[in-house]
């Protein structure tokens, strides 16, 4: 598998589990990526992966007030709903459909060695998962291949995923003849961002910068962090973790390199490390906050229901290719 460099055009798969507000983390490792992609020209599919928020959820949970939470929150970092195509994955039967011809394509046995659900099965801490888990990466594939998406802007951790994706589509086209092009992989310029305790930054561990979370809170939650001692500020990854997270998320927020930030602050030590911290984190967030006012539920709602007509119609025409190649139809 190739991993495409910037600049780029195509149709883009992207898309996120409806958990809980978005934050710093994924606007640094794929929003932004996102809207530079619509700027290029991509034409750009998001899904808000619903189906996937019961792989690990015993409860009923809100499901419509999360779906247009996290609709609100691509409109503020710049996603155009009028020239992308974002919709939930249970508004698609025919997409959701394709999971069964996929699953045959794929053996027990690389779902169990997929080390992506096997970081998730541990994340969730749970001694045994149900079958919804272990076919994630399934699922995944058919969110990419029913809309033949050319590219899917990937973090390192989901590199296997897009492989298995590769693999079924390979599979299907050797057994059923050539329906499926072989996605690429399009790798973020930035890494995981750890969180303020220094895990990665995760909306279930609740150790991020929501981009809803307003000025004071913003504030709170940076003053909260752990530093150490020393006055002069230095970025030193493995010897002092802590400062160099919050130099990492200043430097990113800034556009400069965590050295040079610490460089500016030098002396000035932890307080004036977090000061440093919190202004930059606001005046990102500042143009995002401005967009997000502009909407409500009501027009996210809106947004989702005319993504869907427009993903099912792509998807019920890639099914009808698959029923027929199949020798269904």
């Amino acid at each position: 598998m190739t991993m495409t460099t910037p600049p780029v055009t195509g149709r883009v798969l992207t898309g996120d589990r409806p958990t809980g507000g978005l934050h710093l983390g994924h606007y640094f490792g794929t929003l932004a990526n996102r809207v530079r992609l619509q700027r290029q020209g991509c034409e750009l599919f998001v899904v808000v992966a619903d189906y996937q928020v019961i792989t690990d959820r015993d409860r009923p949970v809100s499901l419509p007030e999360l779906r247009t939470s996290m609709v609100l929150d691509y409109l503020a970092c710049g996603i155009d709903a009028d020239t992308s195509v974002i919709f939930a994955h249970s508004a698609v039967p025919a997409l959701n459909q394709l999971l069964v011809p996929f699953l045959s394509l794929v053996s027990t046995g690389e779902l169990d060695r997929n080390p992506t659900v096997k970081q998730e099965i541990r994340t969730a801490g749970r001694p045994k998962v149900n079958g919804l888990m272990m076919t994630y990466p399934v699922h995944q594939a058919a969110d990419i291949l029913f809309c033949k998406a050319e590219l899917v802007p990937v973090g390192k951790d989901q590199l296997p995923h897009l492989e298995l994706t590769r693999s079924i589509a390979r599979r299907f086209n050797d057994r059923y003849g050539p329906v499926f092009g072989l996605p690429e992989g399009l790798l973020g310029e930035v890494g995981t961002l750890l969180g303020l305790d220094g895990r990665k930054m995760s909306k279930s561990l609740g150790n991020g910068i929501a981009l809803a979370d307003d000025p004071d809170q913003v504030a709170a939650k940076i003053r909260r962090t752990r530093t150490d001692s020393e006055r002069r500020i230095s970025y030193q990854p493995r010897s002092r973790p802590e400062v160099a997270t919050l130099l990492t998320l200043a430097g990113l927020c800034l556009g400069l390199d965590p050295r040079l930030v610490a460089e500016r602050i030098g002396a000035g030590g932890a307080a004036e490390l977090k000061r440093v911290v919190i202004d930059s984190v606001n005046d990102l967030l500042a143009p995002i906050r401005a967009r997000r006012a502009q909407y409500g539920p009501p027009d996210a709602v809106q947004i989702l229901r005319r993504g869907a007509e427009r993903a099912r119609e792509i998807a019920d025409r890639t099914l009808a290719e698959v029923n027929a190649a199949m020798r269904m139809d």
